[in-house]
């Protein structure tokens, strides 16, 4: 991602192949715009968005799945509050994963994902995804590199499918420095309106952070391809990740050009003398 003018001021994905830097210095824009300025533009996107989605879900030709990943404090929540906080709920489906359940574990470990992709018309974002499956199912050692290495292939040809029966998928990597998932961290500690989102696993995640580290840039580095780019955000700064999601977006269905569809004959001929 280029930094400067607010022309510039946009995501690009990820090479396929590519290895990505995934340092403190990622986490954040050189010289970033003023808060009420990156604020006020979100705006003018997220008024977009929600014209733009009123067509697509009249269109259906497409759906749309945007996968948000990151460490725990990277503001999934946040994103899915505001940027889709625009979207009418009717047209939106937003799904989280967490451990599989028995059942889910007896399957294949994309069963439990293919179930809630959203159908065309609709708009779907992931809370965490398919990928936890070479992330914490590798860092914890949950399952041999055997099982979880072959899947990087296995998620290609899923999302390659979806693309090919008419799913847009977008990823993206919400990257957050050490510090400011420090910071984030003890603000829920401080604050008791936020208690309840602290788990103790939060503090196994951090000590293997070197870790999952290596993880993240697998995925991207194997995973990322024409048909589902991946992009990393810089979300040191909330402002600043809701304007650039919302931006990719806008530009991701206005390339699909989604327009509303005609009236039909039948309907047309009925309604003529209708008053």
């Amino acid at each position: 991602m280029a930094n400067g003018s607010w022309a510039s001021l946009r995501l690009e994905p990820v090479a396929s192949g590519d290895k990505v830097a995934l340092g403190s210095k990622a986490a954040r824009l050189d010289g970033p715009p003023e808060k009420r300025d990156v604020e006020a533009a979100t705006r003018v996107l997220l008024d977009k968005l929600a014209d733009l989605q009123d067509a697509f879900h009249a269109d259906g030709r497409h759906a749309l799945l945007l996968v948000l990943q990151g460490r725990d404090a990277s503001g999934k929540d946040g994103v899915i509050k505001t940027v889709y906080g625009a979207f009418n709920p009717t047209g939106v489906r937003v799904a989280a994963f967490g451990p599989p359940t028995p059942l889910e574990l007896r399957h294949d470990f994309l069963w439990r994902v293919h179930q809630v992709v959203p159908p065309r018309g609709m708009i779907g974002v992931f809370n965490r995804s398919h990928y936890e499956d070479v992330l914490a199912v590798r860092v914890r050692a949950i399952a041999p590199e055997s099982v979880w290495r072959p899947r990087f292939a296995q998620i290609n040809a899923f999302e390659q499918m979806l693309t090919q029966n008419g799913v847009v998928i977008r990823k993206c990597l919400l990257h957050v420095s050490r510090e400011e998932q420090r910071e984030r961290l003890q603000a829920r500690l401080d604050d008791p309106r936020k208690n309840w989102k602290f788990r103790l696993e939060d503090l196994d995640d951090r000590a293997l952070w070197d870790a999952y580290t290596d993880a993240y840039r697998d995925v991207l580095t194997h995973c990322s391809t024409p048909a589902a780019p991946w992009y990393v955000v810089p979300s040191d700064d909330k402002a600043v990740r809701n304007y650039l999601i919302a931006r990719m977006l806008v530009e991701t269905l206005e390339a699909l050009h989604p327009a509303y569809p005609p009236m039909h004959p039948d309907v047309r001929d009925a309604a003529r003398d209708f008053r």
